[in-house]
């Protein structure tokens, strides 16, 4: 369940855990909270001086949970300015304008075995999933992984939960054997397993290429980025967005969004990098160059979807349908 609809959100608990991850309860100022699934996340509005930008955060509390929402903030030395802004601002009494929940990682409840794999901060949605598979009583296993016990946030939590004896610990600096090894672990690939990753980009990719290589279908492995490398750069092209009337250059250093939004389109645009899914628009014409980590494999081969902001066009010339 989503709503598109803005909340105002008051900031009752923080705890400053492990690893430099902030973890946050957030409670409505007036009426209540919409229901949300296991994978869902929260849009942030982060507005301070001249910064203004919007940033997806995993919601972690349980689903069953009507009261609060709660969400896990890593403060990322790398930081465009969303993770720091949110340490700084999400204060105890703080009011934050939220939008959501959303859900582009659905848990699919019916799975006679599902495979949870978190990567540090990736962790996030992953305990709301377990939090669910437990309530229904379904088999899976949450296995998490981190730099050193020392900087696992969620530790004690997890270690105290209903559900500790499906949790396993991974740590960098552990000993060879409680390291996540992908051939021990991931289970054998069948059409009712379904695997879940989340997690910095290489930590991801490299379960994702063990899953394909082992022979688990796309269908049954599901991944949600929080972040993303991507190169925006590339020839220019045009855009004609049709329903709009209007024609732009997208130079070799603009993205489409960029252009769009500079001639009057309106675009609704949040992570900037491909992983949030806002900016998704049906294309008419036209042949894309993929560069998000959001699309499926099989929307990408429809050939009719494109992130906005942040993929370009093969040839030199989109239609999209905005």
């Amino acid at each position: 369940m989503s709503t598109g609809t803005p909340l105002t959100l008051r900031v009752t608990e923080r705890l400053d855990d492990r690893g430099a991850i902030a973890r946050i309860r957030l409670e409505p100022v007036q009426g209540t909270l919409v229901p949300f699934t296991a994978g869902a996340h929260l849009d942030l509005h982060l507005v301070e001086h001249t910064l203004d930008l919007w940033r997806q955060y995993s919601l972690c509390s349980d689903p069953a949970e009507t009261g609060f929402y709660e969400i896990g903030v890593l403060k990322d030395p790398a930081s465009r300015g969303g993770s720091e802004a949110v340490h700084r601002l999400a204060v105890v009494g703080a009011e934050l304008s939220v939008e959501g929940p959303r859900n582009h990682f659905p848990l699919a409840e019916d799975a006679a075995q599902s495979v949870l794999i978190g990567g540090g901060i990736g962790i996030t949605p992953m305990i709301a999933m377990a939090q669910r598979l437990h309530a229904l009583g379904r088999d899976f296993v949450l296995h998490y992984c981190t730099r050193s016990e020392g900087v696992t946030a969620f530790l004690d939590t997890l270690r105290d939960a209903p559900f500790a004896d499906r949790v396993v610990f991974h740590f960098d600096d552990g000993a060879a054997e409680q390291k996540l090894d992908l051939a021990r672990d991931l289970p054998a690939p069948a059409a009712d397993t379904h695997l879940y990753v989340c997690g910095p980009q290489g930590f991801m990719d490299w379960v994702l290429g063990a899953a394909e290589t082992a022979g688990h279908a796309s269908g049954q492995v599901h991944r949600e980025y929080f972040s993303a490398d991507v190169d925006l750069t590339g020839a220019g092209f045009e855009v004609e967005a049709r329903a709009s009337g209007i024609t732009v250059t997208v130079g070799p250093k603009d993205t489409i969004a960029k252009a769009l939004m500079a001639a009057g389109v309106k675009l609704e645009v949040k992570c900037e990098e491909g992983v949030c899914g806002t900016c998704v628009t049906d294309v008419l014409e036209g042949e894309i160059d993929h560069r998000d980590q959001f699309l499926t494999d099989d929307e990408r081969e429809d050939g009719d979807l494109i992130c906005a902001c942040c993929s370009r066009a093969k040839g030199a010339r989109l239609v999209l349908d905005i």
